[in-house]
């Protein structure tokens, strides 16, 4: 029951002195004192009745009302009976610490008070407990297999007035009651659990987002165990794996409120209502069993070497699979995808292939059988992904290209910020991406691209990296591979005279230097692009051949400061 129902009840007698804007506190209990410290009797939630017997001068408000308000009550009474008018030295306390504080008249027993509320409280409970169990039936016969999560999702908001929302770990929205969430919201409320779910706080996790609090549960499917209570990031879970094995792969349930302060039955039915939608995620991972088993067959095909007949036969029959209704696909891409951890073998497939399949869901489709469009198998630590495209439209047998390719940085975009807090500074996410190809030959090339492509990923700072195929035709595919301790000597003889000569001089010489060679050696283009007399542009050029003994006519001492300037 809420403060101000007990307002509102007027043979209760209370008059509200302070504390309006709380007065939808919940009460969960009653108990009456004039200790001067009655903390070890609280429990939260409680209305609190005094006869104001703990209170000898105004300087005794203050630390009583600190005390209750550190112990979570909902509420302060104070009697009439003995003082007279509340104190004002009480109203001021109360209102400093945000605690609600009625007085009772003095015709009013508190007896009479404390008889209602433990009647409400206990009626309440009761309810509570049946709604709960009549709602564990409905959910059960009118679960996934009824339609899916949004009719579990439409029970809690007709029956308890909550909204909630299914969410992937990259942040997309697979089912949800109401509005959609906005995207940033998303992102921020899968980010929050990953990062929870790592560093093994004690669920429900809790995260405000623009002034709304959302609580969130973990969805594990059959075989996923969920991490020890309290444990570490990395540490084993109840099925006795390694949480560091679904961190990744794990839906979660999204609810708005603050489930911080619910009763256990209320918790245990949101527990019941997870254990329903992991049901549905089972379902769909069997699905998918179908596209897997074609990528696989496709994939040792290309590895083994067999006749591009043999191949273009799979993908005969792969393609209707992927793209009902539209026949062969034209054009084939492949990704290539690789999850790596410190420490452990944990095994990186597994993981990379239900995170591959998560990024490729094509971002307009929604619920929780998207028309993703792909196949992907795993072998050793890689995912490999054979995603279709199709034609743009044309004349009937005309071939007019791919259609929606795919692009490295695009497919990362966004999702980068919620695995980065799953992969929590001991996982990294690498990603290549291949060229389209348009016959079985060119299958096997793509493949090696896409994993090529992979390596300058992996070759780059940062947890989640992506390269794509037109980075192989550039000296940026080299750079990486190129040993830090040679990297930094090289970059250093060369730059480091312009730097300390900048340092000290307040010069400009380092971005003069890229803005000449950005502009291929023009004096005068490069002179309009920083505002600089030409002559002016001439004396830095020249005094940046005197202090690292080049020649920026030279096409060879010009290639050198552009690595230089791109390795540091």
């Amino acid at each position: 029951m809420r403060l101000r129902a007990l307002l509102e009840t007027e043979a209760l007698g209370l008059r509200l002195l302070g504390g309006e804007e709380e007065l939808d506190r919940t009460v969960r209990g009653v108990m009456t004192t004039d200790l001067r410290d009655p903390s070890r009797y609280l429990t939260g939630g409680e209305l609190v009745l005094t006869g104001l017997a703990w209170r000898r001068d105004s300087a005794d408000s203050e630390p009583f009302v600190r005390i209750l308000a550190s112990a979570g009550v909902a509420g302060l009474a104070a009697g009439e009976a003995e003082l007279g008018d509340i104190p004002d030295d009480l109203v001021s306390a109360c209102a400093h610490h945000r605690l609600p504080l009625f007085a009772v008249n003095e015709d009013v027993a508190f007896a009479t008070i404390t008889e209602y509320v433990v009647r409400q409280v206990s009626g309440e409970r009761a309810g509570d407990l049946a709604a709960v169990v009549d709602r564990h039936r409905r959910l059960m016969t009118s679960g996934p297999a009824g339609g899916g999560p949004d009719v579990v999702l439409d029970l809690l908001t007709t029956d308890l007035d909550l909204r909630a929302w299914v969410l992937s770990p990259t942040g997309r929205q697979i089912a949800g009651a109401g509005e959609p969430l906005a995207p940033g919201v998303c992102a921020a409320l899968a980010g929050e659990h990953l990062a929870a779910v790592r560093t093994g706080r004690r669920g429900p996790h809790r995260i405000s987002i623009q002034g709304i609090t959302y609580s969130l549960f973990p969805i594990r499917g059959a075989g996923r165990g969920p991490a020890a209570p309290g444990g570490t990031a990395g540490t084993a879970g109840t099925a006795g794996r390694d949480v560091r094995e679904s961190v990744l792969s794990d839906w979660l349930l999204a609810v708005e409120a603050d489930a911080g302060d619910w009763p256990a039955e209320r918790l245990d039915l949101l527990q019941g209502v997870t254990q329903l939608i992991a049901v549905e995620r089972d379902r769909r991972d069997a699905a998918r069993t179908v596209r897997r088993r074609l990528a696989q067959e496709v994939l040792e095909l290309v590895q083994t070497g067999a006749p591009p007949a043999e191949i273009a036969a799979r993908l005969r029959v792969a393609a209707p699979v992927l793209l009902p209704g539209l026949g062969a696909a034209p054009h084939w891409q492949v990704v290539v995808a690789r999850v790596d951890w410190e420490g452990g073998d944990i095994p990186g497939g597994p993981v990379a292939q239900s995170l591959l399949e998560e990024i490729l869901v094509d971002p307009s489709a929604s619920g929780p059988e998207p028309s993703d469009r792909i196949a992907v198998a795993h072998t050793g630590g890689e995912a490999i992904a054979l995603v279709p495209l199709p034609a743009h439209p044309g004349e009937p047998g005309e071939d007019k290209g791919p259609g929606t390719a795919l692009h490295a940085d695009e497919l990362l975009a966004a999702v980068r910020d919620p695995l980065q807090a799953g992969l929590d500074g001991d996982g990294r996410l690498t990603l290549g991406v291949s060229a389209s190809v348009h016959s079985a030959e060119g299958l096997r090339g793509a493949l090696e691209e896409a994993r090529h492509a992979r390596r300058v990923a992996a070759a780059r700072p940062g947890q989640v990296c992506a390269a794509g195929h037109h980075e192989l035709a550039s000296h940026v595919l080299l750079l990486p591979f190129v040993p830090d301790d040679v990297r930094r000597a090289f970059t250093a003889r060369l730059l480091d005279p312009l730097r300390d000569y900048d340092r000290r001089h307040r010069a400009e010489l380092i971005p003069t230097l890229e803005a000449f060679l950005d502009c291929d050696g023009s004096w005068t283009r490069c002179a309009t692009r920083l505002h600089l007399h030409v002559n002016t542009l001439r004396y830095r050029v020249g005094r940046i051949e005197q202090l690292t003994s080049r020649d920026l006519s030279r096409l060879e001492d010009k290639l050198d400061f552009f690595l230089a300037l791109r390795m540091s």
